[in-house]
């Protein structure tokens, strides 16, 4: 059992495992939270969406349709690999499923035969449908196939799970077919030599790259700012000051330090609490901390 990942720490996850993911409409937000609980977490769900078409695909799972509303799962996988999330929290996309399967993922042991449908699957798996029509004639592009397997390994590494907390809907709830066209054995070995350091292919996985830290331009110290003064970093200092609602500026900023970058500053200064001759528009290192400036190239 788990707490549900945060929506940053599962953007985090999946792209550092090399997944390209984009942001759906207000997917953060997006949930059927007020429908039941949401959580603990035991699991992941593959499905196929019986649909073609990526944009109508991700509409159709993020908005649902009549009798059923979104989202319908938490993320969608596309046909070249890519996954557009859709939804965090609850999502309708297991519905009832059998206690046994619960148990078994749980206990990470052999799956039972679904039989029943007495217990709810929305509230303890993650969904991601990928786009498939289900007719086993449809391929599966090897991209897709490859996606399936990083979304998957990346949740049972943040969790701590093994290949065995990863399921079809076919395996949860009696009469479905969903994920046709793989085995979800053939998945979970995949995934197992994914969470064992190596790819599909049996050679190591690269190790995910860093993000790279934003670099941040150093306080220069108060006497830097005088008229006559001119500098990319006051150009980027005025940018920050207006992406922070801050700028005073009828033109620029430019580089060149001016009466509007010195009302500017003030006005950040006061947002950050200061008054009176703290708040006189000459930049000091709490304040320029906190502005985060970035560092001109």
């Amino acid at each position: 059992m788990a707490k549900p990942l945060t929506a940053s720490k599962l953007v985090e996850i999946l792209r550092a495992e090399g997944l390209t993911v984009h942001e759906v409409r207000n997917w953060r937000r997006h949930n059927r939270n007020s429908k039941g609980p949401w959580g603990p977490m035991n699991g992941v769900m593959i499905h196929h969406t019986v649909t073609s078409g990526t944009a109508a695909s991700v509409d159709i799972c993020y908005d649902g349709y009549s009798g059923l509303p979104g989202p319908l799962c938490h993320g969608v996988i596309d046909k070249k690999g890519q996954v557009h999330l859709v939804g965090n929290g609850r999502a309708n996309h297991a519905g009832l499923g059998d206690g046994d399967v619960l148990r078994a993922v749980v206990n990470e042991t052999r799956l039972p035969s679904d039989n029943e449908a007495d217990t709810d699957g929305n509230r303890h798996f993650y969904g991601f449908e990928c786009i498939n029509l289900g007719n086993g004639r449809d391929p599966w592009p090897e991209a897709q196939k490859e996606a399936i397997e990083k979304v998957s390994a990346a949740i049972c590494r943040a969790h701590g799970w093994t290949e065995r907390s990863v399921i079809g809907h076919k395996e949860w709830q009696p009469g479905k077919t969903d994920p046709r066209g793989f085995t979800m054995d053939g998945m979970r070995k995949r995934i197992a030599e994914r969470l064992r350091g190596k790819g599909d292919s049996g050679k190591p996985a690269p190790d995910p790259k860093p993000a790279p830290r934003p670099s941040y331009e150093p306080f220069p110290g108060g006497g830097f700012f005088h008229i006559g003064q001119k500098s990319a970093v006051i150009t980027a200092m005025g940018r920050r000051l207006v992406a922070e609602g801050c700028g005073r500026y009828e033109s620029g900023p430019s580089p060149d330090w001016t009466e509007a970058d010195r009302k500017s500053y003030a006005a950040w200064q006061q947002k950050q609490g200061f008054k009176g001759k703290d708040a006189d528009g000459i930049p000091g290192k709490v304040t320029w901390d906190a502005l985060k400036v970035p560092a001109p190239r």
